[in-house]
């Protein structure tokens, strides 16, 4: 007589408990169950984890061509039938040393069970497998007292384990190793000579697992920059996650040090200069694809601070109709691109999305055909199709001497990082005049105050109307989470304010209850907010003549431009974004 297997009882293992469970869940369609069925033989049904088998699947969620069927959905649609309670486990809002100094390494990632925050005298620990009586035994055992317990899918627990006590185990081993030796204040003048211990290099190995671990854990997170900020006791690490930065690590002082220099070797820095200012870069691969890094140090009261901006790829080498450009601002601006000559600006703020619209144009652009050279501070991204050329003013390599000889080596197109001064922008003006295709940015509020920065800049009205195709004004703003996005009606009275057309008093958009793909957030990601004002002959003029700002914006308007705020309202109404979000905007 056959055994009976006690797994074939538990949820995670019982395919005629759990198939029907997620089919009423609306996770899995009827077709779907009978091919796994068919995949499945006798025996196997008895005894493996079935969640960890549908999430190796990738099978696509029905009715949802982004998403698949992850472990995550799975242990959630169990707990909400068995009534446990749920959890996703965010490391922006985890403690580490809650989750790493309760239980061992080794007991967390064998039993799959991490605490996560004290609630008085109870601990709440989160666990993927709740009905696992013997490790609860053994928690309040370890943990002498009384435990409360959540559910959690087991790539996060695994996720945590990995991140948190293999960087917590690094920081801790380096600390060790670094505390043998004197602690260095670098605003000291004294000249001090400290000779390479053992120890020291010991400590090497476990900063550079630090580092990676950063990484990783950064451009998992989808986080924009890092910001490494040395303070009085201790280091703070901060995340920028779609705009929002985040405390994720506060380590010791003294391993501040040592992060940072590991840091500048990579980038190529001056390890020993800490009183100046520093700009490097690295390249890091990650899940197949590379990402760039940009490292800049500076020194501030408590040590030297050091910022890393993460560039992937993906993101600055987007498709021109995935930016966030509406059908009517994009044939606009496709229209720009179709000319062999003249002046093309891009403005906005820092961190507005410039560099991605500049690159992806160019990627739209490139071919064997035509010769795309740009002159960039620093190169945001490597790309072997263009020919970039880095600015480096200690040599007198700037914008202007650049593009003084750039003309001798017979470019189509020209990307100009930034139009900073008279002379740049008259060389720029040259370049289009002599019939090539210029790019560039300037740091203005709107399309039409591009304009007037240009005569500010001391160029002639004559030269701009005779080389100035169109600007395009820009912003990010934070899209609505598609997971947790659900109808609200808000007042319409905030857009009646911006002057935008909409009918009755209250209105439906989208908002993001938050959930754990979101952080809780409401928000996943970033689009662009634009407004595009072609130069047309009409505004050509305006512009020879010396006509103002106002007088030009109209024009534009009858040109079919769409304000900033405009853009942002529809996106608003389209379910993209929020009204926070458009409001943030129109303050801008």
């Amino acid at each position: 007589m056959q055994s009976r297997n006690p797994k074939s009882d538990h949820p995670y293992h019982n395919p005629r408990y759990l198939f029907p469970l997620l089919r009423r869940k609306g996770l899995l369609t009827h077709a779907q169950i009978e091919a796994l069925l068919s995949k499945l033989s006798v025996p196997k049904r008895m005894g493996i984890d079935l969640v960890q088998w549908l999430h190796s699947m990738k099978l696509r969620l029905p009715g949802d061509k982004e998403r698949f069927l992850e472990g995550a959905d799975i242990v959630e649609a169990v707990a909400q039938d068995k009534g446990w309670r749920f959890r996703r486990l965010d490391p922006l809002k985890l403690d580490m040393d809650v989750v790493t100094r309760t239980i061992p390494a080794t007991f967390a990632r064998k039993r799959l069970v991490l605490p996560v925050e004290w609630h008085g005298e109870v601990l709440e620990v989160a666990c993927y497998d709740p009905l696992d009586k013997e490790l609860l035994s053994d928690l309040s055992l370890v943990c002498k007292g009384e435990i409360k317990v959540s559910v959690a899918p087991r790539e996060d627990i695994e996720r945590i384990v990995r991140e948190f006590f293999d960087f917590k185990r690094s920081i801790a081993k380096a600390e060790g190793m670094l505390h043998r030796t004197p602690d260095i204040n670098i605003a000291n003048l004294e000249q001090y000579v400290q000779l390479q211990s053992p120890e020291a290099a010991a400590s090497d190995q476990y900063i550079q697992k630090a580092v990676d671990h950063l990484f990783q854990y950064a451009l998992e997170q989808r986080a924009s920059d890092i910001h490494i900020e040395p303070k009085r006791d201790e280091s703070v690490i901060r995340l920028r996650i779609d705009g929002v930065l985040h405390v994720v690590y506060r380590i010791p002082r003294i391993v501040h040090e040592a992060l940072c220099t590991r840091i500048k070797a990579l980038s190529k820095l001056d390890i020993a200069e800490k009183r100046r200012p520093q700009d490097g870069r690295m390249k890091v691969a990650w899940q197949g694809e590379d990402a760039e890094v940009r490292v800049s140090t500076v020194p501030v009261a408590f040590g030297e601070k050091m910022v890393l901006r993460l560039q992937s790829a993906s993101i600055l080498f987007s498709d021109l109709d995935e930016l966030g450009l509406s059908p009517k601002d994009l044939a606009a601006y496709k229209q720009f691109l179709d000319h062999t000559n003249g002046i093309i600006l891009i403005t906005g703020p820092t961190g507005s999305g410039k560099s991605t619209t500049l690159y992806s144009t160019l990627r739209h652009l490139s071919s064997s055909k035509v010769n795309i050279v740009t002159i960039e501070d620093p190169i945001e991204m490597v790309h072997e199709e263009f020919n970039q050329i880095a600015v480096q003013p200690q040599i007198g390599v700037t914008f202007s001497t650049i593009l003084r000889n750039i003309l001798r080596q017979d470019p189509d197109i020209i990307m100009i990082g930034e139009i900073r001064d008279a002379e740049t922008a008259r060389y720029a003006i040259q370049a289009a005049l002599t019939g090539h295709l210029v790019f560039s940015t300037l740091h203005t509020n709107d399309s039409v105050g591009a304009v007037t920065r240009l005569k500010d800049l001391g160029l002639e009205p004559y030269l701009i109307s005779s080389t100035l195709l169109g600007v395009v004004a820009q912003r990010l703003v934070r899209k609505v989470c598609r997971n947790c996005a659900r109808p609200v009606e808000i007042d319409t009275a905030p857009l009646r304010q911006l002057s935008f057309p909409v009918d009755g008093d209250r209105i439906t958009v989208q908002e993001g209850e938050g959930c754990s793909l979101c952080r809780q957030t409401g928000y996943y990601g970033r689009i662009g907010v634009y407004e595009v004002l072609p130069v047309n002959d009409e505004i050509k003029g305006m512009i020879h003549a010396g006509e103002e700002e106002e007088q030009i914006r109209k024009a534009g308007f009858k040109a079919g431009m769409t304000l900033l705020s405009y853009d942002a309202c529809n996106k608003l109404i389209s379910g993209i974004t929020s009204l926070e979000e458009v409001l943030t905007v129109s303050m801008q």
